[in-house]
């Protein structure tokens, strides 16, 4: 069965692939696994229909054979023990390779969105010029020890993993993104990422979701 995710009927994200859909397309176009999409509004993800599918009604989801998933890494990590190409064979290799997925969304991205939060809901505060150095400075805490970590390798831990995957796609948020000239390592493995073919047709395919929806509102 073909499973089916649904994603944003007009992404915020101006077209540059940040909706949490993305991984999961990557991770699908990884596995070579074909997929359908569809698209729900903002109004939708409040309704009851898609609040039983994501409780806290958000996008992703997934649905295949009867299972139905919500937030991205459960779903890239059930993609990636289906389909092997995202996990190692060697038990230990695939346990660290999960750890990873879980320094991705646990350890890395809770400083990034903290900083893009206040950012956005905070710049009329009258802490907020205050509390910028300090956000940024527990951005780069954590680029630092990452980069560390990296060193000269390609990829976190061996080959290509879905911790990778996760972990570039948290990389790609533009707070972090804008913080990447200090960390050319980082940069690198970025673009590595970005580089590979299963990244260009999870990304084109994302794209072309935006460009229809602007083209649409453009008619109306």
């Amino acid at each position: 069965m073909t499973p089916t995710i649904r994603a944003f009927e007009a992404s915020a994200d101006g077209g540059r692939g940040l909706a949490r859909d993305m991984p999961v397309r990557w991770a699908l176009e990884e596995a070579g696994q074909p997929y359908e999409v569809q698209q729900v509004s903002f109004k939708e993800m409040k309704e009851p229909e898609h609040l039983a599918r994501q409780p806290f009604g958000q996008i992703p989801t997934y649905e295949e054979d009867g299972l139905v998933l919500f937030e991205s890494a459960a779903i890239i990590l059930h993609i990636a023990e289906k389909h092997p190409v995202l996990l190692p064979a060697d038990p230990h290799s695939r346990a660290r390779a999960i750890a990873w997925m879980f320094a991705a969304k646990s350890t890395v991205e809770p400083v990034i969105v903290e900083a893009e939060a206040a950012f956005l809901l905070e710049q009329d505060k009258s802490w907020f010029e205050q509390r910028q150095p300090m956000l940024k400075d527990r951005i780069r805490t954590r680029l630092t020890q990452l980069a560390n970590r990296l060193g000269d390798a390609h990829w976190l831990d061996g080959d290509f993993s879905a911790g990778d995957l996760l972990m570039i796609n948290v990389l790609r948020r533009p707070t972090a993104r804008n913080m990447l000239d200090e960390y050319p390592t980082l940069a690198a493995y970025v673009a590595r990422g970005e580089a590979r073919p299963a990244f260009k047709r999870a990304f084109d395919a994302q794209h072309a979701l935006f460009v229809a929806a602007s083209h649409e509102a453009v008619a109306l």
